[in-house]
């Protein structure tokens, strides 16, 4: 029945001021609202809600990823923003942060001000 309709993403922040500068600021997302409830970004079509809240929840995995054509240069984009890759003890990453999957593909990771875990997939 949904496959229809439209997908939101979200994420949690106790901090609205740092959140808009990284996702608006550093990801280059378009802010589309900023009311009392939530910041909403436009994700290439997607509604991106960075819920305000008082206390934030840590996922222990990726909570918000996206495909790319090209991680390097995704990477070096978002280094230069200020954007810090996260490196993870028994994973092979190459200097950037780059890992690449056994099965195919490569993947590199990074959090938000409210320490959610990103990631970037090239497939």
């Amino acid at each position: 029945m949904l496959a229809t309709f439209d997908i939101v993403a979200f994420v949690a922040t106790t901090d609205p001021a740092a959140a808009r500068a990284f996702y608006e600021g550093k990801l280059g997302l378009k802010l589309l609202s900023d009311d009392p409830f939530a910041l909403a970004f436009d994700a290439h079509g997607t509604m991106l809600r960075v819920t305000k809240v008082s206390e934030v929840t840590i996922a222990p995995y990726t909570t918000l990823g996206w495909a790319v054509p090209d991680i390097r240069t995704a990477v070096s984009d978002l280094v230069a923003r200020g954007v810090e890759f996260q490196r993870y003890e028994g994973m092979t990453q190459d200097a950037v942060g780059i890992w690449e999957a056994p099965g195919g593909g490569s993947l590199a990771w990074f959090k938000d001000p409210a320490g959610h875990t990103l990631s970037l997939t090239q497939r």
